[in-house]
């Protein structure tokens, strides 16, 4: 084998073409709505790591439980990086007609890329919370929302932080 990138064969690196059963698929008796996605900093050094808070609402008749998933997108790389990565999840337990808000530590690590080494850059980074992924099409209604912030500084090796 002569070509080790994941490229067309690994959901992470598809073009255009979606999973059939994309990570967190599924149904719910309930339904779930999100709102106020906020970060810690919109504009973090390149060494920092980001927290981040979202709430979740049960807005059906029901208790329900919901996976809720943050990914991360470079909106520009030196190198092939997946179209988006999981870097956090959490299975939340919420009463009908209640809500919750949820926090989350990205850390830097999950910013590196591979470049002979692992390596933070900076640049512009969204981060997308919500049930499912970026862009997914379901039968169940289900939201994600985003919001981008700032990585400054000069790239460094992953171990120079």
């Amino acid at each position: 084998m002569e070509n080790y990138t994941m490229e067309g064969r690994t959901y992470r690196y598809y073009g255009q073409e979606a999973p059939l059963y994309p990570f967190g698929y599924g149904l719910s008796y309930t339904t779930f709505q999100y709102r106020d996605l906020v970060l810690s900093h919109p504009v973090l050094p390149i060494c920092a790591n980001l927290s981040v808070s979202v709430v979740l609402a049960n807005t059906g008749q029901r208790d329900g439980e919901e996976v809720v998933q943050l990914y991360l997108r470079w909106e520009q790389s030196s190198v092939l990086v997946p179209r988006w990565q999981l870097v956090a999840f959490r299975r939340v337990a919420v009463p009908a007609g209640r809500e919750t808000k949820l926090s989350f530590q990205v850390a830097a690590e999950q910013r590196a890329v591979w470049a002979q080494a692992w390596r933070l850059e900076p640049g512009t980074f969204t981060l997308f919370a919500g049930g499912q992924q970026p862009g997914q099409r379901t039968r169940a209604p289900s939201e994600v929302l985003s919001t981008q912030f700032t990585v400054t500084g000069a790239a460094r090796p992953l171990r120079g932080c």
